[in-house]
């Protein structure tokens, strides 16, 4: 899986994949999550497996406006349409919450249970960046929502659960999303490399703009 998807936002404009040693078959296919899969097939033995993917793609973020959601949609809760929600219903969370978590998330929204979809979206994700604290964490898995709420502190990945669960238990579609964070000059310890972190975030389909980026750690 090294081939990026085209998106609302995204546009692959070149992939080339080189593997070594040459396989005898490679067959593309997508999996029920739409990503991009190379099947190779070998039939003689090796001592190495080499894969290069080198890629050109056109990204553009696109702002994320009240006016670009659909009618039915800038008052929460709603329903997302039939033909929508058969592909969505695998993001959206299935089970209650922790009575902590929904607590939490309850401060977002009125006393009958309504929200703005738009400030909700944007006021959960600024509720995280300003209150809770973003820190490196090595350790392999993901913190339980919870754990991060009670800690008020999580690594970028964490803090990326957290606001899909909340969202998700409220039937809004949500996914998790990985890729890399360009760093600033004044960031980089090396001067001479332009480089990056590796970063998670996630995306809630709202109808109108389709899937649309949130960075809670970041505070965008």
């Amino acid at each position: 899986m090294l081939r990026p998807r085209d998106d609302e936002d995204q546009r692959v404009i070149q992939a080339d994949l080189t593997i070594s040693p040459k396989p005898e078959e490679v067959t593309w296919d997508r999996d029920r999550f739409n990503n991009h899969l190379a099947i190779a097939r070998f039939y003689e033995q090796s001592d190495q497996l080499r894969f290069v993917s080198n890629t050109r793609l056109d990204h553009v973020a696109r702002p994320f406006l009240a006016g670009d959601i659909e009618g039915y949609a800038r008052d929460h809760p709603f329903q997302y349409k039939p033909e929508e929600l058969a592909n969505l219903q695998q993001f959206i969370f299935p089970v209650p919450l922790d009575r902590e978590l929904r607590l939490w998330g309850d401060q977002f929204f009125r006393g009958d249970g309504t929200a703005d979809t738009f400030d909700l979206l944007s006021g959960m994700t600024q509720t995280i960046f300003r209150t809770f604290r973003h820190v490196n964490r090595h350790e392999e898995g993901i913190q339980e929502p919870v754990e991060s709420v009670v800690l008020r502190s999580g690594s970028c990945r964490d803090l990326a659960v957290l606001m899909m669960a909340a969202l998700r238990s409220r039937g809004l579609a949500a996914r998790f999303v990985s890729g890399y964070r360009r760093l600033s000059e004044d960031e980089q310890e090396d001067q001479v490399l332009n480089g990056g972190n590796t970063h998670a975030w996630l995306q809630a389909y709202i109808p109108g703009p389709g899937w649309v980026d949130f960075d809670p750690s970041a505070g965008t």
